[in-house]
Formats: structure tokens, sequence, C-alpha cells
């Protein structure tokens, strides 16, 4: 029986900005990868005018720009060459949140890809980012892109670079979730993926169903500490090109003080994308 693919329709909210920009070459390269359906939202206070329509993510010129259509190409193309469906979403909303959730509410959505900003120095859980608040919201698989670092998607080229996938375990939430969907990313990967399971603390590593795939190397890790503190230096010092992490919203005691999801943490204080997966969340099939 074949796997299930990542996903099968994907959403990326833009302001526009260059922080965005890194979010929606992620979203791109997934949505050609997967040929499916991709939606690209902004709100604010007003509807763009017909000749603002431009600021929104140039999808041919960058598809132009990776080798995947030849320039000057219709629309159409892009459904009839590279089987990939996009629709661009201009809301007016004063609040961003508010604009994407209400979107997501009413649309199939697998994967939403957004854009983060790192927050060490202003304290995270005073002023939680709009990509946290949407993903703790919407209970939907969510891909945090930051806006410094290495993503694994190259804006310029589109190449993906997919060598190592981090995944933290814990026995509360289950990592099976996060797990799964690892698995699932490395089929993004054009070569042999490893996929580290890292355990902190004391006790045995929790059990999970590991990807069965034989360009998938697993490996085992337990460490001791202090948990974020090491995820984020295990991800620096060994070359993590993304993390993938069950999310049971504001868990442990950390969320119980008002500072968020150890997930929503990590997305603070590492360098490379992380992928949230809700506990019991059930996407494309």
């Amino acid at each position: 029986m074949a796997e299930p693919p990542l996903v099968d329709s994907i959403f990326h909210a833009t302001d526009f900005s260059e922080a965005s920009h890194q979010a929606f070459a992620h979203a791109l390269a997934i949505a050609l990868a997967r040929k499916c359906d991709l939606t690209i939202l902004h709100s604010g206070r007003d509807f763009l005018a017909e000749d603002e329509w431009g600021k929104f993510p140039a999808v041919r010129r960058t598809l132009e720009g990776w080798g995947q259509l030849q320039p000057g190409r219709e629309r159409s193309a892009l459904l009839e060459e590279l089987d990939l469906r996009v629709q661009k979403v201009n809301l007016r909303r004063l609040s961003p949140r508010s604009a994407i959730l209400d979107y997501i509410e009413g649309h199939e959505t697998d994967l939403v890809v957004i854009a983060t900003e790192g927050r060490e120095g202003i304290p995270g859980w005073l002023r939680p980012s709009v990509a946290e608040k949407v993903a703790r919201r919407s209970q939907v698989m969510t891909l945090f892109v930051p806006e410094a670092g290495q993503g694994f998607v190259d804006p310029a080229s589109g190449a993906t670079r997919l060598g190592r996938i981090l995944v933290p375990v814990a026995h509360v939430p289950s990592a099976e979730p996060a797990s799964v969907y690892a698995g699932r990313a490395a089929s993004l990967a054009s070569g042999p993926v490893e996929i580290v399971f890292l355990h902190v603390g004391e006790g045995e590593m929790p059990k999970l169903h590991l990807p069965e795939d034989p360009h998938i190397a697993i490996r085992e890790e337990r460490r001791q500490g202090d948990v974020l503190d090491t995820i984020e230096r295990y991800a620096r010092e060994h070359d993590v090109d993304l993390i993938a992490m069950t999310t049971d919203g504001r868990d442990g005691i950390l969320g119980a003080l008002g500072r968020g999801s150890h997930t929503e943490q990590v997305v603070r204080r590492v360098d490379c994308p992380v992928l949230s997966v809700p506990v019991g969340y059930s996407g494309a099939r």
C-alpha cells in the first residue's frame, strides 16, 4: 500500500515582507512537489486596488526562476504543465489572525505555512506572535518558517535541502503524530534523510511506530538537561533542517505559567523550520 501523502492542500498567509517571502518559497515548493492546491492570503484594512495585486508573491516568475516554467507562459500553464492550482485571496480584516482563522475554518486545509520572527529579548508570552496564535487555534498542521536562519527550501532556486529531521520525543504528548509526518516530509527530499528521535530526561525512550522507508535512516538519541535548551543545542550542533513536534496546545508547566507550549518556545529559539502537528491530527489520506 502506498504511503499517504504529506498534504493535499496548503495555505500561506503573507504580509508581503521578506520574512513572508521565505515562507512562500517553502509553501510553493511543497505544493509543486505534491501537485496540490495552494492558497495565498493577505488581509488588511482595505482591499488591494487592481494595480496593487502585484504585491502578492509572484508564482509564475518564481517558477520561471526555478526552471519549472518557460518565461512568458500563461497562468493556465500552472495547471496544464505543473498540475498546480494557486489561488490568491485578499480579505478586509483589522486582525490578520481572525482573517486567517475564518478562512481556514471554511476551507479544506492540510498545512498552514507561515513566517515567524525570533522573539528572544521580548518575552513571547507577553507578545505571542500571530503565527503561534493561528497554530494554537486552528488545530491544523503548521510549518513555521523563521525570518532568519536556514530554511530547507532555497528561495532562489527552489532546491530542497532536507537531510536531517529532528523529532523530540516525550511520553506526553506522544510524538507519534510528529513521527508520522516527519516520515511523510522526508518524501520531499531528493536524497537520503536521517530522522533523529531525541528523548530528554530520565526513563526509557517512548515506543513509537517508526517510518519504514529504505531512504530514511533512523537514529535515537538520549540527553539530560533542560528540554528546550537541549533541543535548541542539538538542532544547532547537528545541522538539523527541520524539527517535527507534536503539540497539545499549552502543554507542560511552562504552558501553565502562560508562556506557551514547548512547540511555540522551540519556534522562537531555533533557526530552522518547525513542523507543528496537533495531537490526533489526521490530514491528507
